[in-house]
């Protein structure tokens, strides 16, 4: 992977990190249109992608990680927490499978489709009335499962959250909110479990290609808060169908080349 390439997929994580449309499935997408080798796209490369995005989440949200440092016996706390127990539950079960599917993309096109279905539902929901401090138990721990499922590679993370806060009655800026901040300790942690394989190896790390990682890190970062300022916007002004159409169209690029074409794709339906 070369500095420009490294660029590009870091713009793509940061923007579609907090865009609903999935920066995973957008990585599985630009490696197996380049045809970068596993090692090239891996998981190490990815952490630091996802560094740079939790460095954008944080200074977008500045104010509010304030408020909740000053208040961490809040109710947005314990909500928080009860979020996380289900995202952790079925990131530790599925693992493997998850791994898989990323490493394969051979389920990205469907999982487009999903997103798509779901961008499309949220333009058409009123909104709630809940806010973080009003919210239920019951409510986190949907939105929290769902941030679990998200890990699909083209499932978007905040697109299934947001949606979740919506389905249950909240409004929209706070279940953007809620959907951001609880993005905070999953891609955190994250980065703490997949640190193991930095320590665990220094030579590999040694070689690793530390230019095209910053290059990608700094460019996750800044698209990254842009990406979270534009998603307000578009929430409050329900434009999520222009992404929606968007969705659609990359999976209907992906399906055709998994059908008819094997270019970039494995077939459907075959998984292993």
């Amino acid at each position: 992977m070369n500095a420009l390439q490294a660029m590009i997929m870091g713009i793509v994580q940061g923007i579609t990190e907090f865009l609903p449309i999935s920066s995973s499935g957008h990585l599985v997408m630009l490696a197996k249109i380049w045809h970068l080798n596993p090692e090239a796209s891996g998981t190490l490369f990815v952490l630091f992608l996802h560094l740079g995005s939790l460095i954008a989440v944080m200074y977008a949200l500045r104010k509010e990680l304030m408020w909740w440092y000053r208040h961490p016996k809040s109710r947005l706390t314990w909500m928080i927490g009860v979020a996380l127990l289900p995202t952790a539950v079925i990131g530790v079960l599925f693992e493997e499978w998850f791994e898989h599917l990323f490493s394969t993309g051979a389920t990205v096109g469907l999982e487009f489709v999903i997103t798509g279905c779901i961008l499309w539902w949220m333009d058409s929901r009123t909104d709630g009335m809940k806010t973080e401090e009003t919210m239920h138990v019951k409510d986190s721990l949907w939105i929290g499962a769902l941030q679990g499922a998200a890990i699909l590679p083209a499932l978007s993370r905040s697109g299934l959250t947001i949606a979740g806060g919506l389905w249950r009655g909240m409004e929209r800026r706070a279940a953007a909110r809620f959907s951001f901040l609880l993005s905070i300790p999953a891609i955190l942690g994250g980065i703490l479990v997949e640190l193991d394989d930095l320590f665990e190896d220094p030579v590999a790390a040694h070689h690793l290609p530390w230019m095209p990682i910053l290059v990608g890190t700094v460019s996750a970062a800044v698209a990254g808060y842009i990406g979270v300022r534009f998603t307000f916007w578009l929430l409050e002004k329900c434009r999520m169908r222009i992404f929606a159409v968007y969705t659609f169209v990359l999976a209907a690029f992906i399906l055709s080349d998994q059908i008819f074409f094997h270019r970039f794709f494995p077939p459907l339906f075959i998984l292993h």
